[in-house]
C-alpha cells in the first residue's frame, strides 16, 4: 500500500489532472494579461480609454486580482477537492476582511467628500 492510498480522504480521482491544471494557468495568464493593460490603460494619458478606465482602474483591478486568488486557493492550494469545513475556514475571514476594507474605503470617500 503506498501512501496516497493510506492517507484517509485522499481519492486521486477528484484532483485536477494536468491538463485542467495547464487551462487554469492560461486563465491566470490572461487575467494578468487584463491587470496590466487596464493599468496601463489608466495611467497614461494619451490612451484611447484612458477616460473611462482611469476612474474604475483601482476596483478592475481588485476584481482581478481576487479571481485570480480564488483560482490560486481553489485548485493549486487543493480547497476544492478537500473538506468544505477547511474551505470554510479559509473562506469566510477572508470574506469578512474584503468587508471591512471595502467598508473602510467607502468611509475614507465620505469622509473626504464631507471635508471639501
Amino acid at each position: 500500500m503506498d501512501a496516497h492510498s493510506a492517507a484517509p480522504g485522499h481519492d486521486d480521482a477528484h484532483h485536477p489532472s494536468p491538463m485542467m491544471y495547464g487551462k487554469i494557468a492560461i486563465v491566470l495568464f490572461i487575467l494578468t494579461f487584463f491587470e496590466v493593460a487596464a493599468y496601463e490603460v489608466g495611467h497614461r494619458p494619451a490612451a484611447i480609454l484612458h477616460a473611462v478606465v482611469e476612474p474604475i482602474v483601482v476596483p478592475i483591478l481588485l476584481v482581478l486580482s481576487a479571481a485570480k486568488f480564488a483560482l490560486v486557493a481553489m485548485f493549486y492550494m487543493h480547497l476544492k477537492q478537500d473538506s468544505k469545513l477547511f474551505s470554510n475556514l479559509f473562506v469566510w475571514p477572508l470574506g469578512l476582511a474584503a468587508a471591512l476594507i471595502l467598508g473602510l474605503i467607502v468611509l475614507a470617500r465620505l469622509w473626504r467628500a464631507a471635508s471639501f
